[in-house]
């Protein structure tokens, strides 16, 4: 099986080569990743539990899904491909906002990211790809806010950093 690389960037966004996922993530190199958001018309948020053998942050909650874009593909592909083989269906996106984080992980790798944040509107109920996602559930953003405060050890420590920005964007854009 050949490794996924990732595309590395400066903090402008501009490639600047590929590296092997992990090898990325073991040397805490910058490089371009996307989050998607799927809201049903509750505005209730499609969140996903990470499989249970997944090699860093297995089994928290998390956005609707994440991953890395593929040399040559647009965010809104990467997006789309990635909520099609992990939540098995898919929805329009529109990307909301992009920001640069650092999260280490208690396994010695470390995400560091230039996150391109996207979301989209369904009320499917998602097939899951159960090599990716354990479980998933809708759940308000403001239920999501208060159990984040409450019970942060069940989220992933991106979904904690970006949900704090998806928050204040997602009020400024309803309003």
């Amino acid at each position: 099986m050949i490794e996924e690389k990732v595309i590395l960037v400066d903090e402008n966004d501009c490639p600047i080569g590929l590296m092997n996922k992990l090898e990325a993530h073991e040397k805490a190199v910058l490089h371009r990743a996307f989050s998607v958001f799927v809201l049903n018309d509750k505005n209730e948020i499609m969140l996903q539990q990470r499989a249970h053998h997944k090699y860093h942050s297995p089994l928290l909650w998390t956005n609707t899904c994440c991953s890395h874009q593929r040399e040559g593909e647009t965010n809104i592909q990467a997006g789309k491909r990635r909520l099609r083989e992990e939540m098995g269906f898919e929805v329009e996106l529109k990307e909301m906002f992009h920001f640069i984080y650092k999260a280490p992980f208690d396994n010695g790798l470390t995400e560091h990211e230039l996150d391109h944040v996207m979301i989209g509107y369904s009320n499917a109920t998602p097939d899951i790809n159960k090599d990716e996602v354990e479980d998933w559930k809708w759940m308000s953003i403001e239920a999501v806010k208060q159990d984040i405060t409450n019970q942060p050890q069940l989220y992933t420590v991106w979904f904690k950093i970006i949900f704090e920005e998806f928050y204040h964007h997602f009020e400024t854009e309803i309003k």
